[in-house]
């Protein structure tokens, strides 16, 4: 994954400009990661998981959530590669539990960057959350023993428009940091390839 730099938005704090939130541009101009100001002490620590006002000023886009989801997950599990090819929806996610690699891939025609994927490492402990946008399939593998995964979207789950991409495609060739064969379900096991997979425009 190549980072292309960071908007970072500023807050006081005791008197101080710190940085409130850190946005890292990735190689796909539409898909970021964001970085929040972490509070912490022997107590353990504080931070805003999500601030309306400020994502809206940090991002530009204005986007609304309707549905939170959270997942739980086993080692070697991968969910994958999933979209919805009408009611798209845009996901914002993070782990609160364990460590997964979380993949984006553009499926948009019109795209520039149709058919690249992004992937990053999310965790408990970095508390990085990953800007999946509508236009593209989302998938992830658990690392850890056990992993919670947290997401928003920008639509409403619509079961009879869910579709899948298979994760080991060979044309998109993602680089899946596998030891030993994921565990799918059959839905995921069943799914297209990228090239027979319905696509946005």
């Amino acid at each position: 994954m190549v980072h292309t730099g960071n908007i970072i938005k500023k807050c006081m704090v005791n008197g101080k400009i710190e940085a409130d939130m850190k946005i890292q541009k990735t190689a796909i101009s539409d898909v970021f990661i964001i970085e929040p100001r972490v509070f912490g002490d022997d107590r353990g620590f504080f931070f805003e998981s999500f601030n309306q006002r400020r994502w809206d000023e940090a991002t530009g886009l204005n986007t609304r959530f309707v549905q939170h989801n959270h997942s739980r997950s086993s080692r070697h599990v991968l969910r994958g590669l999933h979209y919805q090819i009408r009611q798209p929806q845009g996901k914002l996610v993070r782990v609160i539990m364990g460590e997964v690699y979380d993949v984006a891939v553009d499926i948009r025609r019109s795209s520039p960057t149709f058919g690249q994927w992004i992937g990053t490492n999310l965790s408990a402990k970095n508390k990085l959350q990953f800007w999946v946008p509508a236009g593209f399939a989302h998938g992830f593998i658990v690392l850890s023993e056990v992993a919670e995964f947290l997401y928003m979207t920008t639509d409403f789950y619509a079961p009879e428009y869910e579709r899948a991409i298979i994760w080991n495609d060979p044309d998109l060739a993602i680089d899946w940091p596998l030891s030993v064969q994921p565990l799918l379900s059959e839905k995921d096991r069943q799914a297209p390839c990228f090239r027979d997979a319905e696509c946005y425009s």
